[in-house]
């Protein structure tokens, strides 16, 4: 890991894509962080919908979602995976937090329906997720490839049609709301 200082987990925070980074998997991207540890990071890209619908795809978890919900890409790591964070009245009904009332569902599929009681109260299934090895986020935060942003449970849970990238950066304000309205091809402006 590279740094001089203690480290200091940023899981439950947004990584929000920088103009630099070019890597076309996390171009324009919003990630949350669900682990970072000295030895890696993971979480999920928040605004790749695909054209999958949670139905056809993992039919056994369509009545967790609203009618024609996509699957989300969560990053390159592993697409075929499915993986999903759901937001809980009460926590200890999820398999591990990830930030504050989001974590993950049980893998052994005993959830009640949305709504309240102990089951998620919303849901969001990702195929794949992102991940970093030792040091390598964080040499990309050196890098200013990120912004670092507070997760809200709402942000993972953004209708699929919304500009998270932007809404994000509105949201911090300042310099990074200038950055908000730029195009997603500079050179057409």
């Amino acid at each position: 890991m590279t740094g001089d200082g203690p480290f200091a987990s940023l899981r439950g925070q947004l990584l929000v894509a920088s103009p630099v980074l070019r890597d076309p998997n996390f171009a324009r991207s919003v990630v949350v962080l669900t682990e970072h540890t000295p030895d890696g990071a993971m979480g999920f890209v928040l605004n790749r919908p695909l054209e999958l619908t949670v139905a056809e795809a993992v039919p056994p978890l369509a009545a967790l979602v609203p009618d024609d919900e996509p699957v989300f890409l969560g990053g390159p790591v592993q697409p075929q995976a499915v993986m999903a964070l759901g937001q809980f009245a009460d926590p200890a009904a999820s398999a591990e937090i990830a930030f504050a009332d989001v974590g993950f569902l049980r893998a052994d599929g005993e959830h009640d329906g949305p709504g309240p009681g102990p089951g998620p109260e919303r849901v969001r299934v990702f195929g794949g997720y992102s991940g970093w090895g030792p040091g390598q986020l964080e040499d990309e935060l050196g890098d200013d490839a990120w912004l670092v942003v507070p997760a809200r449970a709402d942000d993972v849970f953004a209708a699929p049609e919304s500009d998270l990238w932007a809404d994000v950066l509105r949201r911090r304000g300042g310099p990074y709301a200038m950055l908000a309205l730029m195009p997603d091809d500079p050179s057409v402006n």
